[in-house]
């Protein structure tokens, strides 16, 4: 299963003649209130963002059969648009699996993050240091398995919980395929191992811990473990009640592999409060009157700490990169996950854009065009003067 989303140069959104039908469902009436802990904007946000382009692109988004299912946008902290279409989607099942299903989406409605739960993870990973749970990133990451010392080298004793957080844990993985269950995928042969953080330390060594960046959601099967171990409750749990419910989220699935969550892509949530998280980390960690996660946890982990693909960089666990805003270039933070999930920052702007789609096992360039020009026509919409 291939989770990491790909981003292209910023592109105007283009009408696709694809055959999936969508349904606009009419953005929120704009008007002062608050919703779900949102402050929901009056008008267009004092002429500094303009609703009617981003009207305009989800009416074409629904027209061309695109397959986005969300787009929010939030500024100053103010919701002030939203808008959710019709497309096809994996619906979970009773049994392990899903199938695919045409839905018609709303507020209400959880979504698939994907990868995008791997910043969710980073994010209870900074609560558990905070907190003296978990030292430090430069904690030995066999020193939380003592079950596992027979696997000790010289080599993997230098392996640390900053080079797992920064996917710089210098082991071979190949997650390269986007089919469920090809035991040509490491991440596939790692859910079937039975033994998932054995399996991952015994990986080849192909560089030094902290020097390359090698993408694998086999560390966050790390990280959940080390969680689990730290905090005394598996992380779903221990983020529900750390960081989830102080953000007014409730209902939340989030799905476990053995007795450890699935830190690397196994979070749903409605996109309202996936723009929360957005938010969260906007601010500094803080949420109504609250710090829920350490400032500097907040800038440790969202810094560009090594060069990681298609020119962005990566953190501990979110990614970044930067885009044209009209006529300046400015930064942004993202999680990201397949099928074009994403929660982008950009903190010049006081910006998030929450987006969740459909394009799980579609990796053609127009797919990633159309992703990343839902993103690319909001920066548009947000005033030059800011």
């Amino acid at each position: 299963m291939k989770r990491r989303e790909f981003v292209l140069v910023g592109t105007a959104l283009a009408s696709l003649g694809v055959s999936a039908c969508t349904h606009s469902i009419g953005g929120f009436a704009a008007k002062t209130s608050r919703e779900d802990d949102w402050n929901i904007a009056a008008g267009d946000d004092g002429k500094l963002v303009d609703t009617t382009a981003l009207s305009k692109m989800a009416d074409r988004l629904a027209a061309s059969g695109s397959n986005i299912h969300s787009v929010l946008v939030v500024h100053r902290g103010r919701l002030v648009f939203e808008r959710y279409l019709q497309g096809s989607d994996q619906v979970p099942t009773s049994f392990f699996g899903s199938r695919v299903e045409n839905v018609v989406f709303n507020a209400g409605m959880r979504h698939a993050m994907k990868s995008a739960t791997k910043s969710v993870a980073s994010l209870a990973v900074g609560i558990a240091i905070d907190r003296g749970l978990i030292h430090g990133v430069d904690e030995p990451i066999l020193g939380f398995f003592p079950e596992l010392a027979d696997l000790r080298t010289p080599e993997s004793d230098r392996l640390l919980l900053r080079h797992a957080l920064g996917m710089t844990l210098g082991l071979e993985w190949i997650e390269s395929t986007p089919a469920t269950g090809d035991l040509a995928n490491d991440e596939t042969r790692m859910y079937f191992s039975g033994d998932p953080c054995r399996y991952v330390l015994t990986r080849r060594t192909v560089a030094a811990a902290g020097q390359q960046f090698f993408y694998s959601t086999g560390a966050l099967a790390l990280i959940s473990a080390i969680l689990h171990r730290a905090t005394g409750r598996p992380l779903d749990e221990f983020a529900r009640t750390s960081l989830l419910e102080p953000l007014g989220i409730s209902g939340e699935e989030w799905s476990r592999m053995g007795r450890d969550s699935d830190a690397g892509g196994g979070l749903r949530m409605r996109p309202r409060d996936m723009a929360k998280i957005g938010q969260l980390v906007l601010a500094g960690g803080r949420w109504d009157g609250r710090q829920i996660v350490s400032k500097g946890w907040i800038e440790a982990s969202t810094a560009s700490l090594i060069k990681a693909t298609d020119d962005q960089d990566y953190g501990y666990l979110w990614w970044s990169g930067h885009a044209r805003a009209h006529r300046r270039i400015v930064r942004w933070i993202g999680a990201l996950g397949r099928g074009g999930q994403s929660i982008r920052i950009v903190p010049e702007l006081d910006l998030v854009v929450a987006v969740t789609a459909g394009y799980y096992q579609d990796y053609s360039p127009q797919a990633f065009k159309l992703q990343y020009g839902v993103f690319n026509d909001v920066l548009q919409a947000i005033s030059p003067s800011l």
